[in-house]
């Protein structure tokens, strides 16, 4: 048994592929080299070239856009288990930044220790992919919810599928989950300012569907939340190995 047959990336790649002693040992190997970073200095910076993917274990991160205005467009959150800046290695410069909502110590993965570990293991390339495209997804569904949920839908969406991709690495459930983000987050991911933020989680807390408060959010009526925000988890692709 490698120590990181039960890390948060092992647990998310094994809801795609039952992963073999080799691919353990791979995975184990990917996870050697550790980086520290601060809250809120970016790990990687919009428009930086060769710079290496990391794979977080612990903490959270964000990944967005600057635009001209200096306003910036949050883009999606990585949580432990997820890659980060996987496609910006494969294509050389980042397009968007990474910063830390907390300290974090991700492993860092330099192309090489990419090209390395797909050579031995392809299924692992394959369970890897199938995490990069159903990051993907969660980005398609964010484009909807900007563009056509109403703001207390988009909230409840948002908080529903933090909540499953959390659940996946053992890290949240139909309960709630630990959440460091603030209201600003909030607001820069889903298109609102920080008040209209304020006002919908009151909206949905005085409605007895979900609280955020102190770091965590709680939900009360898993089942009304969904309804309200229309939610299908299909596209989060959790219901168990495909390869085995």
């Amino acid at each position: 048994m490698t120590s990181n047959e039960h890390s948060p990336l092992t647990r998310k790649l094994s809801a795609f592929v039952a992963l073999s002693e080799v691919e353990l040992a791979v995975l184990e190997r990917l996870h050697q080299r550790r980086r520290s970073f601060v809250a809120g200095r970016d790990m990687v910076h919009q428009g930086q070239s060769e710079q290496a993917a990391f794979i977080l274990s612990a903490g959270w991160v964000c990944s967005y856009k600057l635009q001209a205005d200096g306003s910036r467009q949050i883009v999606d959150f990585q949580v432990p288990g997820d890659f980060l800046g996987l496609r910006s290695v494969l294509l050389r410069t980042s397009d968007h930044s990474f910063e830390p909502i907390v300290d974090v110590e991700p492993a860092e993965v330099l192309t090489s220790d990419l090209i390395e570990a797909f050579t031995q293991t392809p299924r692992l390339a394959t369970a890897i992919l199938w995490a990069a495209s159903r990051d993907e997804a969660m980005v398609v569904e964010h484009l909807v919810g900007i563009g056509r949920r109403e703001a207390d839908a988009r909230m409840a969406h948002f908080l529903l599928e933090l909540g499953s991709k959390l659940a996946l690495v053992g890290l949240g459930s139909k309960a709630g989950f630990d959440c460091p983000l603030t209201q600003y987050h909030l607001a820069d991911t889903l298109g609102l300012s920080a008040v209209h933020v304020n006002r919908v989680l009151r909206q949905l807390r005085e409605h007895g569907l979900v609280t955020f408060r102190d770091g965590r959010v709680t939900f009360h009526d898993y089942g009304g939340l969904v309804a309200l925000a229309g939610f299908d988890p299909t596209y989060l692709d959790q219901t168990g190995p495909l390869l085995t």
